[in-house]
């Protein structure tokens, strides 16, 4: 059954404060292979103008995609995230993440789409910091596969 158009827009409250670590950084980091210095060393980072180490740029998606459980766990929604493949994602950032931000999520439901019987649900995820201030935007495309014919 076809997600619900109205849905298109929804947006969800925001969400606890996330405190962006040092060691979280590292520990993302070291599991994607990048060994830029910005990402484990202060005075590397502060040496190319930032206040402290910064995340690699897709360090982002691990707390949005948590946000974006708003999303997944509505049941007035009625997405079955057991036949759920992510399918995109892309960021755009205004500023690096660092080591401090306290970022906060406010996730939208811009597009629900079908197509050949998949359901195909594009979310957007704005990233601001303590201050209010906008950091990057991130979006996901989730695709809930279509049931299989018994």
């Amino acid at each position: 059954m076809a997600l619900d158009q109205s849905f298109v827009g929804r947006t969800y409250p925001p969400t606890a404060p996330y405190e962006v670590g040092r060691e979280k950084i590292r520990e993302f980091a070291e599991a994607v292979g990048d060994a830029n210095p910005a990402y484990t060393d202060a005075e590397a980072a502060k040496a190319l103008g930032h206040p402290d180490v910064i995340a690699p740029p897709t360090f982002v998606f691990s707390i949005t995609f948590k946000a974006a459980g708003q999303v997944i766990e509505d049941p007035q929604l009625g997405l079955d995230y057991s036949r759920v493949v992510h399918g995109d994602q892309k960021f755009v950032y205004v500023r690096p993440v660092r080591a401090g931000d306290r970022l906060t999520i406010t996730t939208t439901i811009e597009a629900i789409k079908s197509m050949a019987g998949n359901d195909i649900l594009d979310v957007r995820g704005e990233v601001h910091d303590e201050a209010g201030e906008h950091v990057v935007t991130a979006w996901t495309k989730l695709v809930a596969r279509a049931a299989e014919e018994a």
